[in-house]
């Protein structure tokens, strides 16, 4: 008799501080698993995972959805180190697919040398392509990098940052070409020449950095992929699904395309009462209103009603104008808020899970914690700290078997969410060829 189980997606066991009973929706993936288990594995094999990202999570109670994607995660060292064993047997899977028959990696971060907390990221990063057996250079986009340089962190690790050198189709650096370029930059500033034409493998493609990419593109595929979800499970696909639209010519400082702000948020707001008077929801609906590509937790507002969109004031509109690297926001997304009931510590803040995957593989998660936010405000804003997770045991499968609040069957509903979002900017990958 075949193994219904076998070859099942790796979903973490985790521990928690959270408790108390799983609800409906995450009742019904459970029961699901094995479908669920199978309609990834087909889509999986249609349109492949990118090679890495991060999702971040909120989770109403009545809802669990995303409400960000993230192709260039920065924060694998908010994982434990527990966690590690599994990123690095994902990450060889991934790197097997791209270059079966090479050792070498040239990695290429975010051009930071100030901000320890990310290049703590990068030596993680690191630490786990070597542990797959891949040789790592780390090739600086820094334009005024000149030599090879040492930056020394606070964990004790170091990283040398290697200008990148273009000989004919390929770069690398001194004495070093590469199978091909691991990115974690995520190219707010625009696509480096430097990398343009380049017959070795980009991973994640250029084309998916925040100099073309949008989240409103992202969210329209998400659309489909929760449509077809819900379809699968005779799901509503609302319950893991936020409402979205965007407005594409806005300028804060101007004041112009406050109309299109105002008549979009109406539209919104409406929306998602009809849904809380459909389930019983007795609370009041809110947007979340972004930059359209990437902002590093810049240019976030929360709004309620039309008004908040017609009277920021000039301190408001500065602060919305502007995302990462001072780039001008010029198109939005407005999406539907979800609150976060979940909390961790004592006094209670307020905590969003952040699931990290490679490749098609659930790898790990944290909390983003704010102690100074609410459930219905962005907590990714200054102030907001980490908490990392640990493995209870690694497991395939969550346990069925054990009560309904077991921290592993909660975390089997987050990793399957989060795939849906990455299936969704697989779908982006493949729509940008």
């Amino acid at each position: 008799m075949n193994d219904p189980f076998q070859g099942l997606s790796s979903v973490p066991h985790l521990t928690t501080a959270l408790t108390g009973p799983l609800l409906r929706l995450e009742t019904q993936l459970l029961q699901a698993q094995v479908t669920i288990e199978r309609w990834f594995r087909d889509h999986w094999r249609v349109t492949p995972a990118p090679i890495y990202a991060s999702v971040d999570l909120r989770n109403a109670g009545f809802k669990l959805a995303p409400v960000d994607t993230n192709l260039f995660p920065g924060g694998f060292n908010n994982l434990g180190d527990r966690f590690l064993p599994l990123c690095v047997q994902a990450m060889q899977t991934a790197i097997e697919h791209v270059c079966p028959n090479s050792s070498d990696v040239l990695l290429v971060p975010e051009s930071h040398t100030r901000n320890l907390f990310y290049l703590e990221n990068v030596a993680v990063l690191r630490r786990i392509l070597e542990s797959a057996g891949y040789t790592v250079r780390i090739g600086s986009l820094l334009p005024d990098l000149a030599e090879a340089q040492t930056l020394s962190l606070p964990s004790g690790a170091s990283l040398r940052l290697e200008p990148i050198e273009r000989r004919g189709d390929k770069v690398g650096v001194a004495g070093f070409t590469p199978c091909f370029v691991l990115l974690n930059n995520d190219l707010s500033s625009g696509r480096p020449a430097v990398l343009e034409g380049i017959s070795q493998p980009v991973l994640p493609p250029m084309a998916l950095g925040w100099a073309q990419r949008r989240k409103s593109e992202h969210f329209r595929h998400y659309r489909d992929v929760a449509r077809e979800f819900g379809e699968l499970l005779d799901l509503d696909p609302w319950f893991i699904d936020p409402y979205f639209r965007q407005c594409g010519e806005v300028n804060f400082l101007a004041r112009t395309g406050e109309e299109c702000l105002a008549s979009n948020l109406e539209v919104l707001l409406s929306s998602i009462r009809k849904k809380y008077d459909e389930y019983g929801i007795d609370r009041e609906p809110f947007v979340i209103i972004k930059a359209d590509s990437g902002s590093y937790g810049m240019g976030v507002m929360t709004a309620r009603s039309v008004d908040d969109v017609r009277d920021l004031n000039r301190k408001e509109r500065k602060r919305m104008a502007a995302s990462k690297e001072g780039q001008a926001v010029s198109e939005v997304i407005m999406q539907e808020g979800v609150y976060s009931l979940e909390t961790v510590g004592e006094p209670p803040a307020v905590a969003e899970p952040v699931v990290y995957m490679i490749n098609h593989h659930v790898v790990g998660g944290f909390y983003r914690v704010h102690t100074q936010r609410g459930a219905d405000e962005n907590l990714n804003a200054p102030g907001a700290h980490f908490e990392p997770l640990a493995f209870v045991e690694p497991c395939n499968t969550p346990d069925c078997e054990q009560a309904p609040d077991a921290a592993p069957n909660r975390f089997y509903a987050y990793g399957v969410v989060a795939r849906l979002a990455l299936l969704a900017a697989a779908r982006e990958v493949a729509a940008h060829g």
